[in-house]
C-alpha cells in the first residue's frame, strides 16, 4: 500500500478545487490503494488561515484523513534538519517537522514546493504518477 503525506500547499489546492492535475491525482489516490495522511503541522497551518465559512468543510475533510502524530523521534529528526538546512536553505520548523514525519515513517511527501525540502532522504509523490 502506498502512503502519502500531504503538505499544506497541496491540501489548500484540494480545498480550492482549482488545479485539475491536483484534483485528478487526489481522485486517483482515493480510488486506488493509497493511504493519505496529514501532519498536525499541516492541520495547524490550514486552521490558521481558515475563514469561518470554511470551517465545516475543512473540518470534515481533515477528520477523514489519518493524522501522524509528532513524537520524540520526529522532533529529533526535525532538529537535525534545521541544524543542516535552516541557514543554507531557509528551512523552517513546520517544514522540518513535516519532512521528519515523512522520513521517519517512510511516507512519500506530496508538496508543490520541493525547494522547502532539500533533505536527500525524502521520497516525493508526483501527481503525474
Amino acid at each position: 500500500m502506498t502512503a502519502i503525506l500531504l503538505d499544506t500547499d497541496v491540501l489548500i489546492e484540494v480545498l480550492r478545487a482549482r488545479d485539475a492535475a491536483i484534483l485528478s491525482a487526489w481522485s486517483r489516490l482515493h480510488d486506488g490503494a493509497a493511504t493519505v495522511f496529514v501532519s498536525p503541522v499541516t492541520i495547524a497551518e490550514i486552521w490558521h488561515g481558515l475563514r469561518p465559512a470554511e470551517e465545516k468543510v475543512v473540518s470534515n475533510l481533515l477528520s477523514a484523513l489519518p493524522c501522524v502524530p509528532v513524537d520524540g523521534r520526529i522532533g529529533r529528526q526535525a532538529g537535525q534538519y534545521l541544524k543542516v538546512f535552516h541557514k543554507s536553505h531557509g528551512v523552517m520548523l513546520g517544514d522540518a517537522l513535516v519532512a521528519a514525519t515523512a522520513a521517519i515513517h517512510a511516507i512519500r511527501l506530496w508538496t508543490r514546493n520541493r525547494r522547502h525540502y532539500p533533505m536527500k532522504d525524502l521520497q516525493f509523490f508526483s501527481p503525474a504518477e
